[in-house]
């Protein structure tokens, strides 16, 4: 592209002042790319922080990996299959638990859980517990030396729904019934053991803060008759991205005897949700760009009915078509590019500052937006993605090229006589 031909383009991009129309189409054009250009990354944006806000809260209450033994009640010598696990460059720590379902019992109400058996002093190395903790210490799990097991009441720490749920609260009784009993001259009776309320987690989870209790690895085992057996070893990462290849190695050290699973393969229809939620919004909010590229061939083709006459005077002093298309295809890339330049720095400003924003429109118009008490999460999460940013960038300009084919060939097809016949 010579310099006369980016020249005529720019010039172009003012209409007389008699077709001034075009000049109000081609700034609506702009306006649309610029609109669609900030809504795709302001939307995608959010999409990934509450992709970050969700792994966060998993992982808080997860472990980056858990081992379990195939086809067997229980792991017995983990000890030694934990010495193997810490030898993985990747592992940072691991400790082993018990988990298997329970009824909590109160006064009030009557609830399922999963009870999970910890090491109190480990626990923290691996999830989130202890930053969890809202009322009461994780630490007051561990059985307390120098009392025997029949006078103790032993401590349970459950999550704050569920808290609300039975009308248990810190300090408060409340009895834990197994459906797996014993068995006795008169059938099967469910065991039943009281614990005491000891602290209460708040993991941002529902699903967790009502369905999830934890006690100390030996009451779990003692409670469920596992001797010195566990359900599995948790384990976390230096990384969690490398999940999928730590849990490769650590399998293939255990052997076929032992399965390991990753965080990612224990919420993957989660996780696949929120991907495909996203794709589907990229895909409806791409439609604003295209409606401005159809603004755009819609200007372009106004302004060769406008400078019919000037193309055939460039084409009468040997002007080629390509330098024809080239002159229009300047206007329509600039409309591109500057409506792409201004939605990515608008759509980056409000991305990155959206917890702003959002008080200021809550503010103004006396409303909430986010209610913590409906969603669970008390502010719009947000995190720019910058292969995000270069995607939406790059498919905008490129729509913007394509839609400025069209109305160039037409320009470069256009009779020199023809149009001058009727000026």
């Amino acid at each position: 592209m010579s310099k006369y031909e980016l020249f005529i383009g720019l010039r172009y991009m003012k209409s007389k002042r008699k077709n001034a129309f075009v000049s109000l189409i081609t700034m609506i054009s702009i306006v649309g790319v610029t609109v669609g250009v900030m809504a795709l990354i302001i939307v995608l944006a959010v999409m990934n922080g509450f992709e970050e806000d969700l792994k966060s809260k998993i992982l808080g209450t997860n472990s980056h990996v858990v081992v379990l033994q195939v086809g067997k009640d229980g792991m017995s010598g983990y000890p030694e299959i934990m010495e193997k696990i810490r030898k993985d460059p990747r592992v940072v720590s691991a400790t082993p638990f018990v988990l298997n379902q329970v009824m909590l019992t109160s006064q009030n109400n009557v609830s399922g859980v999963v009870l999970r058996g910890i090491i109190p002093e480990e626990e923290g190395r691996v999830t989130d517990i202890t930053r969890n903790m809202v009322e009461g210490d994780i630490m007051a799990l561990s059985p307390k030396p120098g009392k025997p097991d029949q006078s103790e009441v032993y401590g349970i720490v459950i999550g704050r729904e569920l808290s609300g749920s039975l009308g248990t609260y810190l300090g408060d009784p409340v009895n834990v019934v197994s459906p797996l009993g014993r068995i006795t001259p008169l059938g099967m009776v469910p065991k039943m053991t009281q614990f005491r309320v000891v602290g209460i987690f708040d993991s941002g989870l529902y699903e967790y803060d009502t369905g999830l209790a934890y006690i100390s690895l030996p009451n779990a085992q003692k409670f469920f008759d596992m001797g010195d057996r566990v359900t599995g070893i948790e384990i976390k990462l230096d990384n969690i991205y490398a999940a999928e290849d730590a849990r490769n190695r650590i399998q293939k050290a255990l052997g076929p005897d032992y399965w390991a699973k990753d965080w990612m393969q224990m919420n993957r229809n989660l996780f696949s949700a929120l991907k495909l939620e996203k794709i589907t919004m990229f895909i409806i909010l791409s439609l604003i760009i295209l409606v401005a590229a159809l603004n755009i061939i819609s200007t372009l083709t106004m302004v060769v009915m406008e400078k019919g006459k000037e193309i055939a005077i460039l084409k009468s002093m040997g002007a080629r078509r390509k330098s024809i298309m080239q002159i229009f295809m300047v206007e329509g890339l600039i409309i591109g590019f500057l409506g792409t330049t201004f939605g990515c720095l608008f759509g980056l400003v409000v991305a990155l500052n959206l917890e702003t924003v959002v008080g200021f429109i809550e503010k103004l118009f006396h409303f909430k937006i986010i209610d913590s008490s409906v969603y669970y999460i008390d502010k719009l999460p947000s995190q720019v993605n910058p292969m995000d940013v270069f995607l939406v960038v790059l498919i905008t300009f490129l729509i913007s090229l394509f839609s400025t084919i069209y109305p160039s060939y037409k320009a470069s097809k256009l009779d020199p006589v023809e149009a001058i016949r009727y000026e």
